[in-house]
Parts: C-alpha cells; structure tokens; sequence
C-alpha cells in the first residue's frame, strides 16, 4: 500500500492509537482518586511530602523515559518502544493491589512512570507522523482527547469501586485490564518511520533549518523556549491538583465518591475540551491558546482558596479542565509546528522531559509548602506559579504566519519578536524551509 499522510488516508491506523492511548490515559486514572488516600488511611504516612513521593518518582521516570522515547524513536522504532512501555506497565496494577509498604508503591510508579513515557511518547509521535503538517492540532486534540478522557473515567471507576468495597483489590484489578488491553492492541500497531520520509520528501526546498540543540528546545528558541516552560508549570500544578487536592476535599468532609468525582470532572473536561482545541490549534495562533489556557487555570487554583461547597468544587474543576484542554493539544502542535521534521521527534522528547518533570517539581514543592505552612499556601503558591507562567508566555512568543498555504508556495519566514535574542541570532531560530523569492 502507497505511504500517504492526512488523518483521512491513515484512519485505521490513527483510530487505533487513539484507543491506545486511552488505555495509556487509564493506567493513570487508577491512582488519582485513592492513592493519597491509601498512604494515609493503610499506610499511614502522615507529612504531605512523603505522601507525593509517588508522584516526585512518577515525574521523574517519566521525564526521563519521555526524553529517550523522543532520541530513540528513530532507531529502535515507534511500535518497539510503544510494546517496550506496555511491559514495564502490566506488573503496575499488581504492585499496588499486593503492597505491603509504601516502598511497593514507590516502585510501582517507577515503572507507571516508564510506562507513560515510552507508550504516550510513542502514540504521539506516530499520530503526527501519519497525519502530516496540516492537521498536527486537530491529531493532537484526539490524542490527548483520549488519554485525558480515559484519566478521568478511571479516576471515577476507581473511586466508586473504593467506596463500595474499599481501597484494595478491586480498583486495581480494572488497571489489569487496562495494561492486557494495551500491550494486545499495541501489536498491531505499524510503524510510521515512512511517514516521516515522505514528509520530508515533500517539504520544499531551501536553507537547511538549524540543529536544535537540548537548550535551544528548553529556553534559548523564544517560542520553543515559552512552549516548554508552560508546559512544566502546567503538570506542575496538575501534580499539586493529583496529589492534594484529595486531601484537601478530604479536610473539608467530602466522601470518596465526591472526591472521585471532582477528580474526575477535571480530566474529563480536559479531555472532551481537546476535540474543540485541538482543531483550533491549527487555525489560531498558538502563543493566544496559552496565554489564556495558562491564564485560566492559574485564576481556577487562587479561586479554589475561597470556595468550600462541592458544587463549586465541581464548577472549578470544569474551569481548570478547560484551561488544560486549551494548552495541552497547542504544546504538542506547537513543538510539531517550530521543529524541523527530522528533529521532530527528538524536540517532543525534550519537550516532555521538562513538562512532566513539573510532576516532580510540582511534588516536592508544594509537599514541602503543605508541611510547612498548609495546604492553602501550597495552592496559592502554585496558581500565582501558573499566572506568571501565562505572562511569559504573553511577553516572549511570537505568531507565525499562516502555515496554510498552497501547494507548492513556501510560507513566509517568521521573524522573532525583538529584543529577547541577541543580534543575528534570529535568523538561527527562523525555522520553516523559505526559499529565495522568486524573480
């Protein structure tokens, strides 16, 4: 069969990542609602700190994880690496239903944090792949769309199921399901290096784009540089949200239930919103979607500091999901957009390396912010974290022109806005082929 790229031409394939990738999503779900609770009520780990420890080892792991997924996806293979993380996910479920020690849990998320970034990482970059330049928004909205929805559907199975007949086993064994389903569907999976020959094949001619560097993609390129550090705030508060915000509905008498049920409308805002933000991505500039996208969520978490009601809570947590579903899908698009195709892959890995490192970050800071003086300024540190970080983003990108030109005309080069680069290094960071003028 001939390679082509668009959604339209490889939809079997892009509607089996999707579902993948819901099962990816999933195996998250599984500890949102009833981890922190769990260290508390059987393990008994009192001081907040150690309680996000889970998710300090989960960033870290998947950061690492997200970074090699993106440097080895040309040489081992996008399907090897997505079955590499589908194993080291199928022991996660038996671990925590079988802990004897929190260390149980600890080593569990090692390996869910391997898991997340080899098989997330791996579905990512064949969807856009296989869709081409045109559509990367609308592929990453389904993606993320998937995953997100799939988070918070399993935050809520794993919270009623709590409820009804405790903590363990039995939310666990719906995470057995969820990794045997993966690593089965992910065998079907083709590979998609083609894809990326092709498009490179197509694109036109002209200067040769620059060699992104580690740093360039992590703050030197004024719009990789604001695409990246967005993208660790934004998981930095999602970790004080996954690791406290239980905690916190818990201090204000909330039943599991309920508590599963903010924890679940949250992600699934987040993911529904995708199907709407992701499209928009490829149309509008992506420095507006974050700015707002970040600006919305840093107001939700100052506003959760003022409200005590669970019908608030759940209005909230749609706000927040809503600001994530305006990021999420324009990261990835964004990173897909400045990055050369070659390098493409490679960018989203260090990219991802430093967005889920704010898991970690987000972890310990605001675990050691909780002990030291409460969860209110743990919150209120991290919304004014993410109001800052929507202010970057306002003040350092800058909007391309329209990628949507026609057939066989080059679109124009982006210039960087001034002054956040010294003199001749513009022209370094102007990364779209652009072919002299004709005539």
């Amino acid at each position: 069969m001939a390679i082509q790229l668009g959604l339209r031409a490889n939809w079997r394939q892009f509607s089996l990542l999707v579902l993948i990738n819901a099962f990816v999503g999933g195996m998250v779900g599984l500890e949102r609602t009833i981890l922190p609770r769990l260290a508390e009520q059987e393990f008994h780990l009192v001081a907040r700190s150690a309680i996000l420890s889970f998710i300090v080892v989960f960033g870290l792991t998947k950061a690492a994880a997200n970074y090699y997924a993106g440097a080895w996806a040309g040489r081992v293979g996008r399907k090897n690496l997505l079955l590499i993380g589908w194993l080291f996910g199928l022991p996660v479920p038996l671990l925590l239903l079988w802990a004897p020690s929190w260390g149980w849990v600890i080593a569990a998320n090692v390996l869910l944090g391997l898991n997340q970034g080899l098989a997330w990482s791996s579905t990512v970059v064949m969807k856009m792949d296989l869709v081409g330049p045109r559509q990367r928004g609308l592929a990453m909205g389904l993606n993320e769309s998937a995953g997100y929805l799939a988070v918070g559907a399993t935050a809520f199975a794993s919270g009623w199921l709590a409820t009804e007949y405790g903590l363990r086993p039995y939310p666990f064994y719906l995470g057995l399901g969820l990794a045997g389903m993966g690593l089965l569907s992910s065998l079907l999976v083709r590979d998609t290096r083609a894809h990326v020959a092709l498009e490179v094949a197509q694109t036109p001619a002209g200067p040769a784009g620059p060699t992104l560097s580690f740093w360039d993609v992590t703050w030197r390129h004024p719009n990789l540089g604001s695409v990246t550090q967005a993208g660790l705030v934004n998981n930095l508060n999602d970790g004080m949200v996954w690791g406290l915000l239980p905690l916190l509905l818990a201090g204000k008498g909330f039943t599991l239930t309920q508590i599963g049920t903010v924890a679940a409308v949250y992600p699934g805002v987040w993911g529904l919103g995708q199907l709407l933000t992701g499209p928009l991505a490829d149309r509008l500039c992506k420095k507006d979607l974050l700015f707002w996208g970040m600006l919305l969520q840093g107001a939700v978490l100052l506003a959760m500091l003022f409200v005590g009601s669970y019908p608030a809570f759940l209005g909230l947590a749609a706000l927040l999901g809503a600001g994530t579903a305006l990021v999420y899908p324009t990261f990835l698009a964004a990173v897909g957009e400045y990055a050369p195709a070659p390098q493409r892959a490679r960018s989203v890995g260090i990219f991802r390396f430093w967005r889920d490192a704010g898991y970690a970050i987000g972890a310990l800071l605001t675990g050691m912010l909780a002990d030291a003086f409460g969860l209110s300024a743990a919150l209120a540190a991290i919304g004014g974290l993410t109001v800052l970080s929507a202010l970057v983003v306002r003040s350092r990108m800058y909007c391309l022109p329209d990628a949507a030109s026609a057939p066989g005309t080059a679109p124009a080069c982006p210039r960087p806005a001034t002054g956040f680069l010294p003199a001749g290094r513009e022209r370094r960071f102007s990364l779209r082929s652009c072919p002299a003028p004709a005539g």
